[in-house]
Formats: structure tokens, C-alpha cells, sequence
């Protein structure tokens, strides 16, 4: 069984019985995080952009436990320059890492680093649960064909608007992907972000077949299949 930790805004931890996958992880400085930096622990990091509050403290993080820091190109060069255990990445491209298959799927933000794209990640364990996590992103249409080529059991979708989708647009999302499971992130940690994730549960699940979950930052959550 996979176990996803929120620790806030878009950092999570996805724990698997051999290795732990952390995304997105902006700890220092974000004011609902419910771990320290110092803290964590995890043997692969997945960065979607280089958005401070994405990238975040990948750089301490990787340091601290060596762990496999898996990007686009254009974001994996933020990190020193000897730090070697790196995987780079480009947009519609899988690779087998020990605990499954990684997709790297299109997102619609800005990159933040120069030459470089945002992305998602779509990762299909061992266990046969595929879960997607957006990023960033606005809503678009191409999210059919991902949900379409993967049978998404869990989508993680940023909801907080100003930067990303709104309450919405993500329910939108969580149809167009045609997944089983949705959980919200992106969202309250700060005013131009603040949303209601009650109203997006109403939503998706409205207009779709999924159920969300809304996990609390700092709880964690058993992903069943």
C-alpha cells in the first residue's frame, strides 16, 4: 500500500514499503508546513518547476540524503554542480525506477528557470496504483488524454486559483482524467491562494465518478486501489 503525507501547499510524500518519493518540497519559509526541512527524509525528489514554492529546499533536501533528484534538465542545473545523482527528464518521456514507471506529463504554468517547462508526473507503481500529480497548472484539454492513457487511480490537483485552477476548473480536471480518487493541494497558504476545498469536493464529485479526499496538512492518507 502507497501512503501519501501532506506536509502543505504542494510538498507530499509518497511512501511506498521500500522507498520514499517527496515532490515539490517548499518547507522553509511556507507558513502552513507541517515538517522542517531538516526533517525529511526520502530517497527520490520529484520537482514539477523551479517556482520557489516548488523547488524549494530540493537543494538542502538532496544534500542531507542523497537523494535521486529526478527533473527536467533546465531545473536539475539549480542544483551544485557536483551533486551527481540526478535523473533529467522531458515532457512525454517514462523511465522504470525501482518502485515503478515515471511519466513526465505537460503542465500550463510558467517554469520558472530559464529554457525551462513545467511539468507533471504520472507514476505507476509496482502495485499497479497510478497516481498523478499536476503541479502547477491551469486547466487543459490534453488532460483527457492523459486520463485516457492512463487509468489514473489518484490525481492530485493544485485548487487555490491566482497561480493554478481554480475550485472548478480542477473538478473539471478530476473528469477530463476520468480518475478514481482525488485529493487537493495548492491551496490556503495564503490569501491569494485561499480556497474551499469542501466546495471542491461538491464539484468534482458532481460532475464525475471520483471521490475526493481532502487531507489535512500534517495527516496522511492510505491510498487503496
Amino acid at each position: 500500500m502507497i501512503k501519501f503525507k501532506y506536509y502543505g501547499h504542494a510538498c507530499f510524500l509518497l511512501e511506498t514499503d521500500n522507498e520514499k518519493l517527496l515532490f515539490d518540497p517548499f518547507l522553509t519559509g511556507n507558513p502552513v508546513a507541517s515538517i522542517s526541512a531538516d526533517k525529511v527524509e526520502c530517497d527520490y525528489i520529484l520537482l514539477t518547476h523551479a517556482h520557489g514554492d516548488h523547488y524549494g529546499d530540493a537543494t538542502q533536501i538532496a544534500q542531507k540524503t542523497g537523494a535521486k533528484v529526478i527533473s527536467t534538465p533546465e531545473v536539475l542545473t539549480k542544483l551544485p554542480s557536483d551533486y551527481a545523482n540526478v535523473h533529467g527528464m522531458n515532457l512525454g518521456g517514462s523511465f522504470t525506477f525501482p518502485f515503478g514507471i515515471v511519466t513526465m506529463v505537460p503542465a500550463l504554468h510558467s517554469a520558472g528557470v530559464e529554457g525551462g517547462i513545467p511539468c507533471g508526473f504520472v507514476i505507476k507503481f509496482n502495485d499497479d496504483t497510478v497516481v498523478y500529480f499536476a503541479g502547477d497548472t491551469a486547466l487543459f484539454s490534453d488532460m483527457a488524454l492523459i486520463g485516457e492513457k492512463q487509468q489514473i487511480d489518484y490525481a492530485i490537483l493544485p485548487i487555490g486559483s491566482n497561480y493554478t485552477m481554480d475550485a472548478k476548473d480542477a473538478a473539471k480536471a478530476v473528469q477530463l482524467l476520468n480518475a478514481k480518487h482525488a485529493i487537493p493541494v495548492h491551496y490556503n497558504t495564503w490569501p491569494v491562494i485561499a480556497e474551499n476545498p469542501e466546495a471542491f469536493k461538491s464539484y468534482a464529485e458532481s460532475i464525475s465518478h471520483a471521490s475526493v479526499d481532502i487531507v489535512p496538512v500534517g495527516s496522511s492518507l492510505d491510498l487503496v486501489k
